[in-house]
């Protein structure tokens, strides 16, 4: 599953705004309320299967449920 589709498909019901912006050279950076959750160029690879999800549940806390849970 993609990103996007990880996070829309878990979080959707505290996401306000999801904008996916086209940049060159391979940039892939997940940014929320301005804090980088993750940057390839940073890290230097592609964000693992899961990774980025996981970083999303990691900056919103525990307290905040899974869509549908």
């Amino acid at each position: 599953m993609s990103a996007t589709a990880d996070l829309i498909t878990n979080y959707q019901h505290i996401i306000d705004d999801f904008t996916l912006e086209m940049g060159g050279s391979g940039v892939f950076d997940v940014v929320v309320n301005d804090t980088v959750l993750y940057s390839k160029d940073e890290t230097g690879r592609h964000a693992e299967p899961g990774e980025i999800l996981k970083l999303f549940k990691e900056f919103v806390g525990p307290d905040v449920p899974i869509y549908g849970t």
